[in-house]
């Protein structure tokens, strides 16, 4: 696994030079700090340590993830700044990815499925924010339904402007790359990743799961390290929510 993380981590930095750099105020790399399923960990101890910094984040939310205890939170956070994104009602993944009960396995699912879910969570996401648009990121990293690739439907349909992937294609704002750091991952491990990026004058994608807790997760004391590194280097450094880079990207 550490090695698939790493080989991910590569393919970022080398991807995400497809963007360009020329980045805001002269800023050398830009960085998107993503959270996936909608944790209750990320609303208790990321989000408060990025509200600290004053920084922006991307939290890809989970019809199935969300609470009705927390949506007022969510919308908080939307309200400061951070960005909502759309990762599926039932975040279905292939059988091979984790236990699931058959119906949320994609294998399950036709492309038709897969959009009308993806249509419906933004619609979920408009009521929590009032967004008309907004950022996907694929569950799992892939794009198959019922063994069909289900992105030329997706860019057909307009539904979603910028996807996250996980490996992803190098400047496809559809299939963006991104790099994960999770378990036994320092802070360190991070930094370096944005100075590789930094060389390139590119962009690099963060992904987080639980933060503190929850599940695939990230040390507190990692994450908090990271975010005043982080913090620090603003000179040099852009922290931005994903669908801000990705306009930015775009019109280079």
């Amino acid at each position: 696994m550490k090695t698939f993380w790493a080989a991910t981590a590569a393919f970022t930095i080398l991807a995400a030079a497809a963007f360009g750099g020329g980045w805001p105020d002269g800023k050398k790399v830009a960085v998107v700090l993503t959270y996936d399923d909608a944790l209750t960990s990320q609303l208790d101890i990321a989000l408060p340590a990025l509200d600290a910094a004053g920084l922006k984040g991307t939290f890809f939310l989970t019809g199935a993830g969300l609470k009705p205890e927390t949506i007022a939170r969510w919308r908080a956070a939307a309200a400061e700044g951070h960005e909502l994104g759309n990762h599926t009602v039932f975040h279905a993944c292939s059988r091979a990815a984790y236990p699931a009960p058959e119906r949320y396995t994609t294998e399950t699912y036709t492309v038709d499925t897969m959009l009308t879910e993806i249509r419906t969570m933004n619609a979920v996401l408009t009521a929590i924010d009032g967004k008309t648009s907004h950022a996907m990121a694929t569950p799992c990293g892939a794009h198959m339904a019922g063994g069909v690739d289900y992105l030329p439907a997706l860019r057909q349909s307009g539904m979603i402007k910028y996807d996250r992937g996980v490996g992803g294609t190098a400047g496809d704002p559809l299939d963006v790359p991104s790099v994960w750091f999770a378990g036994k991952a320092t802070a360190a491990d991070m930094i370096k990743a944005v100075e590789d990026a930094e060389k390139t004058g590119g962009m690099v994608v963060f992904g987080f799961h639980g933060v503190g807790g929850d599940y695939l997760t990230t040390t507190t004391e990692a994450h908090a390290e990271f975010v005043a590194w982080l913090e620090a280097h603003q000179s040099t450094v852009w922290v931005a929510p994903f669908s801000t880079v990705m306009d930015a990207a775009a019109k280079k």
